[in-house]
């Protein structure tokens, strides 16, 4: 499930969305009121139900060998991401649904010299047409040859995949099973 040409796409467990309009989400660092959505290379950061948290990785320009195979994993593609056990039962039975809205009013934004993670408008924008749903994500990862690791605990992975030469995101990891005590 990708944007077409001239399209982004804003992805929702609600499918009687008929205008979106700006708002500050609670846990957003930024202060300025948007609609979000997504172009094609991060819309893969949304197969998932809202609140699970998931820690992604992928092979960019910078990414050494070294990295790639042992995070990624050798001849396993170019894009990981990683779950908790205890998501795997919302995940297979998530209503997910894509709404394809028009490409014109949003914008990349990213974090100061990071590249951009999302688009974003300043003004309403109403859906293209009614959201698509979005159907089974683990056969959506499949398709797109995207490993989903089911981890114990993600912690161990985000803490790799943060010093690693590979781009990467994590989304609700506040919802993720508190970090193991060090040993």
């Amino acid at each position: 499930m990708r944007p077409r040409a001239g399209e982004v796409l804003h992805f929702s467990e609600d499918p009687t969305i008929a205008r979106f309009v700006p708002h500050v989400a609670p846990t957003s660092v930024e202060a300025e009121a948007y609609v979000w959505a997504v172009g094609f290379d991060r819309a893969p950061d949304y197969w998932f139900p809202r609140q699970c948290p998931r820690a992604m990785a992928w092979v960019v320009e910078e990414t050494s060998d070294q990295d790639r195979e042992r995070i990624v994993g050798a001849g396993c593609g170019v894009r990981v991401h990683a779950v908790e056990f205890g998501w795997l039962e919302a995940i297979r039975t998530a209503k997910l649904f894509a709404y394809r809205l028009p490409a014109g009013p949003f914008r990349p934004i990213a974090a100061p010299g990071s590249a951009p993670h999302a688009m974003v408008a300043t003004e309403a924008v109403e859906p293209l047409g009614p959201p698509d749903p979005v159907g089974d994500l683990f056969a959506l990862h499949a398709e797109a040859g995207i490993q989903l690791r089911v981890l114990d605990n993600l912690w161990p992975f985000w803490d790799e995949v943060v010093r690693s030469t590979l781009g990467f995101s994590g989304i609700r990891l506040r919802n993720a099973r508190p970090q193991p005590a060090a040993t």
